[in-house]
């Protein structure tokens, strides 16, 4: 039998619990907490016709400046392809430069310029203060806590290239 708008069918009316998911409350946090956290540079990426992509793109290569675009794809776990257009939008607006590598002419080394670079710093400002003000609402005196947090939450393999930036930027 065929349901109709009159009959539910197969519609579930309970809403998931703590019983069906034990972390279901802070699962729903870190929803919120991420739309807040990328809201703030959502605002300043429309200015300039930019999505979280270029926003993740310019934040890695100011990070780790001269790297490869084969590096980036991998930090990022995306395809050549998908970073291809944004790649292509942030050069041509001037917030990334791509120069040949010296020693092997097939690699595409990534810098951000001066717009870049002041660009990464509006957008990262407000994230700062947000997880400053959220660590004193908490009563944190550090961040310490909270990174434990989420380097515990990151893949294996995640956490491999998280050293390796972290390594590279001192």
């Amino acid at each position: 039998m065929k349901a109709d708008a009159e009959s539910p069918g197969d519609v579930v009316a309970s809403p998931i619990g703590t019983a069906d998911i034990p972390q279901i409350a802070n699962i729903e946090l870190l929803f919120f907490a991420y739309r807040a956290f990328t809201g703030d540079p959502d605002r300043i990426l429309t200015r300039f016709g930019f999505g979280r992509a270029h926003h993740r793109a310019l934040f890695f290569v100011s990070r780790r400046p001269g790297m490869t675009v084969a590096e980036l794809i991998t930090i990022l776990g995306i395809t050549k392809q998908s970073l291809s257009r944004v790649l292509r939008q942030l050069i041509q607006s001037g917030h990334i430069r791509q120069i040949t590598g010296r020693s092997d002419r097939r690699q595409r080394h990534l810098y951000p310029t001066k717009a870049g670079h002041e660009l990464i710093l509006e957008l990262s400002q407000p994230q700062s203060r947000r997880i400053a003000d959220a660590l004193h609402a908490c009563g944190l005196a550090d961040s310490e806590a909270v990174s434990c947090f989420m380097q515990a939450m990151i893949d294996a393999d995640d956490r491999k290239l998280l050293d390796a930036i972290a390594t590279a930027t001192g």
